[in-house]
């Protein structure tokens, strides 16, 4: 799949520090003014220290981006991730989570203690328990570690039953991966759904 291969190779280009930061001139900027045609769907954690755009080394109509607490969704998010596949055929979603997560920390603290977060916070707790637990049952060095990995994995299988995306994903027009940004490498580990050509 040439959207995979394509944010793969820009990725390296982060860690190597080869940046190209294509896609950024006033040139792009006119081109993509009418209409966009991105190769990928990012759902990204809100972290200020993980910017899909900056990390996969892309510009301007290249990537829709929607970014939320520990990566959780809902049907408004859902519905953004529907929007490129189901528009302009994007052929890949990521699903992105990353090194000493946040709300993933926050929510792993919450739901173990039984004590909710403040305000709307503890709806990113409720969304993350079914990764809370799958970890409980067993014993983790880095539980919010595992914890993120585990939500990221459930988050990705849950988009190809989707009954818009699931049929894209069957005909092989859509790939959705599940991915882990190591913060201490710089490095996209893909967890699930590499492509096999």
């Amino acid at each position: 799949m040439g959207g995979v291969r394509e944010a793969d190779g820009r990725q390296q280009a982060l860690v190597d520090g080869d940046l190209r930061h294509p896609d950024r001139d006033p040139r792009r900027r006119q081109f993509v003014a009418e209409e966009q045609d991105p190769f990928g769907v990012i759902l990204s954690c809100i972290d200020s220290r993980v910017p899909p755009e900056l990390l996969f080394d892309t510009g301007l109509g290249d990537l829709f981006v929607m970014r939320t607490g520990g990566q959780v969704v809902g049907d408004v998010v859902t519905g953004s991730v529907e929007y490129g596949p189901m528009t302009s055929g994007t052929p890949l979603i990521v699903v992105l989570g990353h090194q000493r997560c946040g709300a993933v920390k926050a929510a792993h603290k919450a739901l173990k203690d039984d004590k909710p977060l403040p305000g709307n916070l503890q709806s990113i707790a409720e969304a993350l328990r079914p990764a809370y637990e799958v970890i409980a049952k067993e014993k983790h060095a880095d539980p919010v570690d595992a914890m993120t990995r585990v939500h990221i994995k459930q988050t990705s299988a849950d988009l190809p039953s989707n009954k818009d995306l699931g049929p894209l994903v069957k005909k092989g027009d859509l790939a959705v991966v599940s991915a882990y940004y190591s913060l201490d490498t710089g490095r996209v580990e893909v967890l699930t759904g590499a492509p096999t050509a």
